[in-house]
């Protein structure tokens, strides 16, 4: 199998019969074997009726989630099942267009392990998608150091070894380009895609998504920086926390005996046992965050979703 393409649904009927037929014309102009999974994340419209049809149709496999698990656990299941050389993901409201993944291969080819998309031209409003979208690019490539324009984008495509040994959860799906350079990937790279208006349906995701990414790219850095050790995280809070309360509990009792200040009159005493109190509970939280990563290193790593039905896999995943 030399190409998967993974697309996530939740509720997009209006839009899989066309991108069901652009992604075969496409795959027959590449002239590779090939494989199409689209991933029904709890649709509650005509969406699995619709995908059951052109799986029959044209044997395009579909995993069909018993609710809706989110857009990265989707796509992991999508990448678990996927048995492809190169991996290719995108959305499922036709505003990819299935006919820049020769592009994205041709990078492929010249040796690099991700193709990222960017959707130079995009066509989407500018108060609610464009303005956050900017902003959000920006903070994530300071924080993870991988300079990309547009990680919001779907499309992309990456050699399957890269993705299969990224752990997804959360929103973490646009971050997989700084999992893969953290990981020692260094051949990445972002070109132009075309990005289309939508036609049918409503975007499922907007201003409300961004608190959400802010608190997962913290997660990233954590996941990044103290994964192994998180002691050293909290540990270190807690260290600071406790000398801080030291340095006001000296001051205090130079208060007390240079000045004649009474510990009532000054917040310093409360300040002390505040400090203590806080780096004391850091340091138990890091014990526990160590005991926790120990057991789940011993006892693997749980699935993010349950698959109700599976369609045109002749294996179990």
């Amino acid at each position: 199998m030399k190409l998967s393409v993974i697309i996530p649904v939740y509720n997009e009927e209006g839009n899989l019969v066309s991108l069901a037929d652009e992604l075969l014309r496409v795959s027959r102009i590449l002239r590779v074997e090939s494989e199409i999974i689209f991933i029904n994340d709890g649709s509650t419209d005509g969406s699995y009726h619709i995908l059951k049809k052109l799986a029959n149709e044209h044997f395009i496999r579909v995993i069909n989630f018993e609710g809706n698990f989110g857009q990265t656990a989707a796509m992991a299941a999508g990448i678990e099942a996927a048995e492809g050389e190169i991996i290719v993901t995108m959305d499922s409201d036709l505003q990819n267009d299935p006919a820049d993944i020769p592009r994205l291969l041709e990078k492929i080819e010249e040796g690099f392990d991700v193709v990222s998309g960017w959707r130079k031209d995009r066509q989407d409003a500018l108060l609610k998608r464009k303005l956050p979208s900017w902003a959000a690019n920006r903070i994530i490539s300071f924080f993870t150091n991988v300079r990309l324009h547009d990680y919001g984008c779907t499309l992309k495509a990456y050699r399957a070894p890269v993705i299969k040994s990224i752990p997804l959860y959360g929103e973490m799906h646009r971050f997989i380009p700084a999992y893969a350079s953290w990981k020692g990937v260094s051949k990445i790279v972002e070109i132009p895609v075309n990005h289309r208006p939508r036609i049918h349906g409503t975007t499922k995701y907007g201003l409300s998504r961004t608190p959400r990414v802010i608190l997962d790219l913290l997660v990233f850095k954590f996941h990044h920086s103290f994964l192994d050790r998180p002691i050293h995280f909290f540990g270190g809070a807690g260290i600071i926390m406790l000398l801080l309360g030291f340095v006001a509990g000296i001051w205090a009792l130079y208060l007390k005996f240079a000045s004649g200040l009474s510990f009532i009159s000054t917040p310093l005493p409360l300040l002390v046992v505040f400090l203590v109190f806080i780096g004391v509970q850091f340091i138990l939280m890091g014990i526990l965050a160590e005991m926790f990563i120990r057991l789940h290193q011993d006892s693997g790593r749980k699935k993010i979703y349950k698959i109700k039905e599976v369609i045109n896999f002749e294996r179990t995943f």
